[in-house]
């Protein structure tokens, strides 16, 4: 299998020099491919000149997210391409245990590795951490993690299973089978579009699955607070965004005005 990693990259000057060198040590054979959001600090500059082994594609606009990696895939020539934020540490050999799951299970469509937190680095992190489910009402919750509280990693998550979800700070996923289904969202803009991506995965009778054999390290904190209104906002729109596309007007009936009252 060809697999291409890729770093969606907006004004991450700061972020390139810290985490890229880990991702170029110990991918092995994939390509690594840097796409510039439409960036207006020195990062494409420092990218030519600091990391001339890695593919470099510039947007001369900001696609958001969504629209970035959608953009970006669509001109991927690989069997499997990894969604991996610019705030990832890699560790060695962390692409051959979940590509091995994609090439031998046809079902597989897509792997999360375990996800640990890049400042305290036996602890999960959040977003993610060791693979996501959904409840009946279409909250998603992570093993390794309770709300806001997070386990330390001894090695309890350590094993291969399925799951519902997988986090984008690190999905490696078939080419394929994400134009298939129309990659992520780009109406989410932000929060809970590879939930809802892996959410049409399993609509569409392919399986999500947690490798604890792979560990990567995210630094986290993302682009809005845990206090932004903003985020605030979205993960109130996208929650409910959630259902209206993935349940059926039965379920919807019962289950919207539920969360509403409950998310209000």
């Amino acid at each position: 299998m060809t697999v291409a990693v890729v770093i969606l990259n907006y004004n991450g000057a700061k972020l390139l020099p810290q985490f890229l060198p880990s991702v170029i040590e110990n991918s092995g054979d994939a390509r690594v491919v840097v796409v510039d959001n439409g960036s207006t600090d020195n990062s494409v500059q420092l990218i030519k000149n600091t990391f001339p082994q890695v593919e470099l594609i510039e947007f001369k606009e900001n696609f958001g997210f969504c629209g970035g990696y959608n953009k970006a895939i669509s001109m991927m020539d690989a069997d499997v391409v990894v969604l991996l934020n610019s705030d990832v540490e890699v560790t060695k050999n962390w692409l051959a245990s979940p590509i091995q799951l994609l090439h031998t299970n046809p079902k597989i469509a897509a792997v999360q590795p375990k996800i640990l937190s890049y400042q305290n680095k036996n602890q999960f992190e959040y977003a993610g951490a060791a693979g996501g489910f959904i409840d009946s009402l279409g909250y998603p919750f992570c093993r390794g993690r309770i709300f806001q509280s997070v386990e330390s990693d001894e090695g309890q998550y350590n094993d291969q299973t399925q799951i519902f979800w997988a986090t984008g700070a690190c999905l490696i996923i078939k080419k394929d089978i994400y134009t298939k289904l129309g990659g992520l969202d780009e109406n989410f803009f932000a929060h809970m579009e590879e939930i809802d991506l892996c959410w049409r995965i399993n609509r569409a009778g392919f399986q999500v699955f947690y490798d604890g054999m792979s560990t990567v390290y995210h630094l986290g904190g993302g682009t809005l607070s845990a206090e932004s209104s903003r985020k605030i906002y979205f993960n109130f729109k996208n929650g409910l965004s959630l259902l209206v596309k993935n349940l059926s007007s039965l379920e919807l009936i019962f289950k919207l005005p539920v969360r509403i009252l409950l998310d209000w």
